[in-house]
């Protein structure tokens, strides 16, 4: 990065904002300071909403097409500069280089489908119980929209919540994650290079009171979360103090893959590895707990303990890297934790990597925040706190169970979250047993709980999320419905057989 110090960008300008402080951004493979950031206060959301507030209704006014017009320059630079923004996406939150490509590739799907989304029919024509009555449903912007997004997808998840919200005519005001604000001055610097309007997109740099201040602020009508349940469910609930404000929060998992004994091992030991060691676990769909049927558990076991002691965790700049870093220090020792506690409530420790040898660690990075895969077994039935808290970490316990596919699904059900999860079978009737009775919002069926495609819902259920911030389904937090019928008679007649008739005193 060339400058010294990086700033806000409100109405158009970018700007100190009214703070002093600043933060930095760090390679968490390295420790290296990547740059330095202005902290967005209060006030600062306050200047970034009256902006946006500002613009809305010019902006509204526009087509979908022309407001489309806008990404389509966005979606050329993401694709055009893929390869520079992978290698930044991995500097700045650690994902082996494979993630960090993959991560610009689908902001760019996203906007594609979004601003390709605004050609298509918008609303549903319903037939009238009265032949002269036209029916229909249309939809309208909101308004302004609050976008807080994570670090561990800087990239791909800030375009699932502003693209369509964006397309569909609200105006945007955007908290990066605090952790990589690298990629979020570059998405920024892309809007003003698309000669967006001034107010349109504001993004203020920042913690947590900056979030809070989105979240409270009486001009922002839709908030679009995704981060922690801790920190979504105080969304909600402030959201929900204020009548006429939505939120859709997509939140945290204790996700599961339940392997029966119908499976192909060979799927389900890839599933299994990919499912809980992408990203290091560092993903709100990973899994840390493995659900498998007593008549293939021993061989399960041995071959996905030998991937976890094998896996490659090193330079996340390397193609043969299959596990960077943690995110930061804090969060190594969240991790750390857990795998004590862990051994605390009396499980038994199958691989344990959560202090790597040194000669696992390459050169240059001994100040990087690395762990490896903690593997256990635990009784399913056990109320433990490691196999039923969220972890997000590479922390996965083996669960074996007896019985048909209903006792799986009864464990894969036992926690408190319901995000993602993966049925490995051979066997159809255990399948779609899963699909109709796994509590989750993203459910597989022989491929890894990982991996969502743009165009597809996204969410969980229980307390993994209220709303589906992202995707097709984000559609339905950014706009509003208006149910309109007119009438094309000289005369009214009414559903329900109502009578229209005006009855007067004289026709008593």
């Amino acid at each position: 990065m060339a400058q010294d110090e990086y700033q806000h960008y409100i109405d158009g300008e970018w700007t100190d904002g009214t703070g002093d402080e600043t933060f930095e951004s760090t390679n968490p493979a390295t420790g290296e300071s990547l740059g330095t950031f202005r902290r967005g206060t209060p006030e600062d959301i306050d200047a970034a909403a009256a902006a946006a507030d500002e613009a809305y209704e010019e902006w509204r006014e526009l087509s979908h097409i022309d407001r489309a017009e806008y990404l389509w320059d966005i979606y050329h630079e993401l694709r055009d500069r893929t390869e520079e923004l992978a290698e930044i996406v991995t500097k700045e939150c650690g994902k082996e280089i494979s993630e960090g490509r993959a991560d610009v590739i689908e902001a760019y799907h996203m906007v594609e489908w979004a601003a390709g989304d605004a050609r298509h029919p918008k609303g549903d024509v319903v037939p009238s119980e009265i032949p002269a009555k036209d029916a229909y449903m249309r939809r309208k912007p909101r308004g302004v929209v609050g976008c807080i997004t994570p670090w561990n997808f800087p990239v791909a998840i800030p375009f699932w919540h502003m693209a369509v919200a964006l397309v569909e005519g609200n105006t945007v005001v955007w908290k990066p994650a605090e952790q990589t604000p690298w990629c979020g001055q570059i998405i920024a610097e892309m809007f003003e290079d698309a000669g967006i309007p001034d107010g349109v997109f504001n993004m203020v740099q920042g913690f947590g009171d900056a979030g809070a201040s989105i979240v409270d602020d009486e001009r922002v009508d839709s908030v679009l979360f995704t981060g922690s349940a801790e920190v979504g469910h105080e969304v909600s609930s402030k959201v929900a103090q204020q009548p006429g404000k939505l939120a859709a929060c997509e939140m945290g998992g204790k996700n599961n893959i339940v392997i029966t004994e119908k499976a192909d091992l060979d799927i389900a030991v890839h599933s299994a590895t990919m499912s809980s060691f992408k990203t290091t676990g560092q993903r709100c769909v990973s899994s840390e707990r493995i659900v498998v049927h007593e008549d293939v558990y021993d061989e399960f076991k041995e071959r996905f303990v030998e991937n976890a002691k094998n896996v490659s965790v090193g330079d996340p700049l390397r193609e043969d890297t299959f596990m960077g870093p943690l995110i930061e220090e804090g969060h190594k020792e969240k991790v750390t934790n857990y795998n004590e506690l862990a051994e605390t409530e009396g499980v038994n420790v199958l691989v344990d990597r959560t202090e790597l040898d040194a000669d696992e660690i390459p050169e240059g990075h001994e100040d990087g925040h690395w762990v490896g895969p903690f593997v256990y077994e635990a009784d399913p039935h056990d109320d433990l706190r490691c196999t039923h808290e969220e972890v997000f970490g590479p922390h996965v316990a083996l669960l074996k169970y007896s019985g048909d596919i209903e006792d799986a699904v009864e464990i894969q059900n036992d926690t408190d979250y319901g995000l993602a999860g993966a049925v490995i079978s051979e066997d159809y009737r255990q399948i779609n047993y899963f699909r109709d009775h796994a509590e989750v919002g993203l459910a597989y069926g022989n491929l890894p709980c990982i991996g969502a495609e743009v165009h597809l819902p996204f969410g969980g259920v229980k307390k993994s999320g209220n709303g589906y911030p992202s995707a097709r389904e984000i559609i339905e937090a950014v706009t509003e419905r208006t149910a309109w019928t007119l009438n094309n008679s000289k005369e009214i007649r009414m559903a329900q057989g109502l009578s229209a008739d005006i009855k007067t005193k004289q026709d008593d």
